[in-house]
């Protein structure tokens, strides 16, 4: 059985080709992303693996289909980056993965600790040689309420690790299952020193915090986002900031970060006014995109690709 690995990395590569014979699959394996002209590659295979770094057309995914590709598992927890409906409309099934919440749980921490010690100001002076004590005191957890949106597995994580700090701690979710204390959104955000954003994209939590929200929050407030980037009004949100409306934010995830993120722009132009805007704040830290790299995560993620694309083999076999 062979599989085609899209939008691979040298050490994701590195783990296809030492797992994936194991189990009787031979990888292909490109660094290119799908794409109609890249299509081809996947001839002869009825699965393909994708990241989850460049959006995926629908004209991308027909090409796939017609190259007899039957299978689509994306190397992510999130389907924002391709039209599962249409896929599926087109005889396409696609599946995400699995992987460690632990990694995506440790960075949202650290984040916030990060946030609420004002981090960025005091590694920044100390480059320079400027060991100055801030003009602002740091926060402490145990004196905080922390917001949790969305109680998946990355949300829960969190929340486990958050009790560990002795804050107190509220929730909201569409259907709440976790054990922990649940209020509506509105609340949450009028009540919470931090909030931090775990649910998954799609039309409904698109600008989950919309301007209306992130107006309603305390004043002081942080926001941590290491879910997906349109969950916030980015603009909002910047004003919110530059205003001292919020106190603060941490963005692992950032609208508008297609073509930006996993990308080396020193010696070119950011062509994004918000991020420049944001980045010059002292309070805002951005990092690209990684809370969920981290070895563990990385090895769950190739692992699942492969058991997905070999589960669907055999179901196939079960359908003839």
């Amino acid at each position: 059985m062979g599989m085609t690995v899209y939008g691979c990395g040298e050490d994701e590569a590195a783990l296809f080709r030492e797992m994936a014979p194991r189990v009787g699959i031979l990888p292909t394996i490109t660094e290119e992303a799908v794409s109609e002209a890249t299509a081809a590659l996947a001839s002869g295979n009825l699965c393909v693996s994708v990241g989850h770094k460049t959006p995926i057309t629908d004209r991308a995914l027909l090409a796939l289909r017609r190259s007899g590709v039957l299978y689509l598992s994306t190397r992510s927890i999130g389907f924002n980056h391709l039209d599962v409906d249409y896929a599926n409309s087109i005889g396409l099934h696609v599946e995400n993965v699995s992987y460690s919440p632990d990694s995506v749980a440790d960075y949202t921490l650290m984040l916030m600790l990060m946030a609420v010690r004002n981090a960025k100001s005091l590694i920044r002076r100390a480059e320079v040689h400027d060991y100055r004590l801030n003009d602002a005191r740091g926060k402490e957890l145990r004196d905080l309420t922390v917001g949790v949106v969305g109680t998946g597995r990355i949300g829960a994580a969190v929340m486990e690790r958050l009790r560990g700090f002795g804050c107190r701690v509220l929730a909201h979710d569409r259907r709440p299952d976790a054990d922990a204390d649940y209020v509506p959104l509105d609340e949450l955000l009028r009540r919470s020193d931090i909030v931090t954003l775990h649910t998954p994209l799609d039309a409904d939590t698109h600008h989950l915090l919309d301007r209306r929200r992130i107006e309603s929050m305390k004043r002081g407030a942080y926001v941590v986002n290491t879910g997906r980037g349109p969950l916030l009004d980015t603009e909002a949100l910047t004003s919110a900031l530059e205003s001292g409306e919020l106190g603060g934010a941490a963005l692992d995830v950032l609208e508008g970060e297609d073509g930006i993120f996993y990308e080396d722009h020193r010696d070119k132009p950011l062509e994004s006014d918000l991020l420049s805007r944001l980045q010059k704040l002292p309070q805002v830290i951005i990092s690209p995109h990684t809370a969920y790299y981290t070895d563990h995560a990385l090895r769950d993620t190739v692992e699942n690709s492969i058991l997905n694309c070999l589960d669907f083999e055999r179901r196939k076999q079960r359908w003839i």
